[in-house]
């Protein structure tokens, strides 16, 4: 198959252990849409001195050790790998451009304090025109189920981005707690209980529920931590994306392996 046609999953490569985790979660995504994994590895132009100078090994050395970490899981997923020069951000936005999702870890070598997420994942997470997953562990926890948040900011964009989120939880055989944050109004109300029924009959097999929150599903995940393995939310949430990549959401997730699913209001899921 042609990789520069077929749908692609990106996955950042930088040699970070938390780069390596997102290479690791991307796998199912790839096989569930049968689209290539794309590992892209950035030489960043204001450190490579010449062209087989020690940047230049470095991004090819973390590329085929991703590479080979996938090879070793056994999946049947085409593995595509893209050595590029730029700055990290610009690179991987065109590397993205066409792809059906970004993954990259939740911090990188530059920002290895624990659980905070860096900045080339936030301005990724504000500004590629594809979901972009952040990711901070892909490990499972046993047979303990954990759910799925999915953070819905009004009714116009509810549609895809729950539909995303059900897709996520039924492949994980996870819970789905679904938050919608527009007025608790008769007519919202209503509304959501309509979605939510259509959710149940679709997937049957999976716990459904919608919760009440006094805050947003940042305080949610912070109250449930342990109990939560995905939130996937849009770049229309109240309070923006800059609050869950930034010092807010640091603060709460930082202690967690919650990973982030942030998408654009229309897109094709």
């Amino acid at each position: 198959m042609n990789t520069d046609t077929a749908p692609s999953v990106v996955v950042g490569i930088d040699g970070s252990a938390a780069a390596l985790e997102a290479a690791l979660w991307a796998i199912d995504e790839a096989e569930h849409r049968d689209a290539t994994l794309r590992l892209v590895s950035v030489i960043d132009d204001d450190e490579a001195t010449d062209a087989d100078g020690p940047a230049t090994t470095f991004a090819q050395t973390a590329a085929k050790n991703a590479a080979s970490a996938i090879e070793a899981t056994g999946r049947p997923v085409r593995v595509d790998v893209s050595i590029v020069h730029g700055r990290p951000v610009e690179a991987l936005l065109r590397a993205s451009r066409s792809a059906i999702l970004l993954c990259v870890g939740a911090r990188g070598l530059r920002h290895a304090t624990r659980g905070r997420i860096g900045s080339t994942a936030a301005a990724l997470s504000a500004a590629a025109q594809c979901p972009v997953a952040i990711v901070r562990s892909h490990r499972t926890h046993g047979r303990r189920q954990r759910s799925v948040v999915v953070e819905l900011p009004d009714r116009a964009t509810a549609g895809a981005l729950l539909d995303r989120g059900l897709q996520e939880a039924h492949r994980r055989g996870a819970s789905v707690r679904i938050l919608a944050s527009s007025p608790r109004t008769p007519d919202n109300l209503a509304h959501w209980e309509r979605r939510l029924a259509e959710s149940r009959r679709k997937y049957p097999q999976l716990d459904i529920s919608s919760v009440s929150c006094d805050s947003d599903a940042l305080g949610y995940v912070a109250a449930n931590a342990d109990d939560v393995a995905l939130m996937v939310t849009s770049r229309t949430r109240r309070g923006g994306v800059t609050e869950l990549v930034g010092a807010p959401g640091n603060s709460i997730l930082c202690d967690t392996d919650c990973s982030i699913l942030i998408c654009g209001p229309q897109t094709a899921l």
